[in-house]
């Protein structure tokens, strides 16, 4: 039996919206097995925690880990001449490679920002699959779903094959979901066939929704509904939805969502850039509905610093509702933690006994935590994630001092350099 003891250490009891100081922390195996004021143990590992915070491991609810090799690519531009023109264009001549590497410099930018799940869309997901597993992380791995420009069958096969070979691999640490791209990328023949398969698998799927005025337009135009209407219409609903985006929610909308078991994902630094609009943050909480937070991919964002966008998504709601009691930073670290173990399936997002043992611990001597006046206002309104020192998930430390111990950090900038420069010579 593997067993890690954190000593003396201050945690982020989200549920009860506190921290609580001077606690140890026992971890056996890959879970918390106790919580006590002094824990007299001997463990194979004992980290002295004196000055440092732990907080739930964040969970990054959107992302394409694939797409950093397109950072800095494509920039000030609206989301259709972004995808039509730039993206899609280049995502044409990716290798299973290509994404296996950018995945893997995704998954080091996420573990340095205390991330510990991924909720990730996109395609050669067998290679991401890898990467998940050597890197130590979980990961809910969402195979990117579209027949409008053809390959829907072909896209059915490789997701049931990704499920067969990967799902609960790494230790429980994947999962495989099906997600279909969009309502603008997939017919409602197609939406219908991947609802049954996700039905088949564990009744959750993936999709982006709402992102865009011209989303909602369209689809108005050809349906005469609303995205989030059309979908239930259709009864994606009925299952368990994860749906990254939704900005332009309607009020009627946010109240059908409320009544569902929807986990809108909220990505303040994409939309923002992109001018896709806010979403109605603050609005959806006063509806109690579960939201989780991400960063979309690294070519909209242009990082996968999760720190950073709870800063951002802390802030902005406040100035476009021009009511500073608005998404208060609680709520969008039950986001990053709370909400994220429930829109997972994982038993994690919390630092309770028999949870998952995933922590990232933070340096209560850095310049941001100084001085501890409100440590939850501290970690939305002054950390950055140069704060996280360690990161430990289901039960192993994956990052030590800020050393990366899974996998080789230079060794993957080194080739998304070399893959890139190739890449963008075809």
């Amino acid at each position: 039996m593997n067993m890690i003891l954190l000593k003396n250490v201050s945690y982020l009891n989200i549920e009860k919206e506190k921290i609580e100081d001077n606690y140890d922390i026992l971890i056996e195996n890959n879970k918390i097995s106790k919580i006590s004021s002094k824990i007299d143990i001997k463990a194979d590992k004992i980290i002295d925690c004196s000055g440092k915070l732990a907080v739930p491991a964040y969970t990054n609810g959107h992302t394409h880990l694939g797409m950093t090799m397109m950072r800095n690519l494509a920039d000030d531009l609206d989301l259709n001449t972004w995808l039509n023109e730039k993206i899609w264009p280049v995502e044409d001549k990716l290798t299973s490679e290509d994404i296996y590497w950018a995945s893997m410099l995704s998954i080091v930018e996420n573990i340095k920002s205390g991330v510990g799940t991924v909720y990730d869309m996109y395609y050669s997901m067998d290679r991401v699959s890898d990467g998940i597993i050597e890197s130590g992380i979980r990961g809910v791995l969402t195979r990117g779903m579209m027949d409008i420009s053809g390959g829907g069958d072909e896209r059915i096969d490789e997701l049931l094959e990704l499920y067969k070979n990967y799902h609960n691999s790494g230790n429980g640490r994947v999962k495989i979901v099906p997600a279909p791209h969009s309502i603008y990328t997939c017919s409602k023949e197609y939406l219908i066939k991947l609802m049954d398969i996700a039905a088949s698998f564990d009744g959750v799927i993936n999709t982006h929704l709402s992102e865009t005025k011209k989303e909602v337009e369209d689809c108005l135009k050809e349906h005469s509904t609303t995205p989030a209407k059309y979908l239930n219409d259709l009864g994606m609903f009925d299952l368990k939805v994860v749906a990254a985006h939704c900005v332009h929610l309607t009020d009627e909308e946010i109240d059908l969502i409320s009544e569902k078991d929807v986990y809108p994902i909220y990505n303040p630094s994409s939309n923002l850039k992109l001018a896709s609009g806010f979403a109605p943050i603050d609005e959806m909480l006063k509806k109690g509905i579960k939201l989780g937070i991400g960063t979309d991919g690294s070519s909209s964002n242009n990082n996968q610093d999760l720190i950073e966008e709870m800063h951002i998504g802390s802030i902005v709601n406040k100035a476009v509702t021009l009511d500073a009691t608005s998404v208060p930073a609680i709520e969008i670290l039950k986001m990053a933690t709370l909400n994220g173990g429930k829109l997972t399936g994982f038993n994690n997002g919390i630092i309770v006994e028999n949870a998952l043992a995933d922590i990232a611990l933070y340096d209560l001597n850095a310049l941001g935590f100084t001085p501890k006046n409100n440590m939850i206002s501290a970690l939305c309104y002054s950390t950055n994630s140069n704060y996280v020192t360690d990161l430990i998930v289901d039960g192993k430390v994956i990052m030590e001092n800020r050393e990366i111990l899974t996998v080789d950090e230079e060794k993957i900038k080194y080739e998304v350099n070399r893959l890139t420069e190739k890449l963008l010579k075809r």
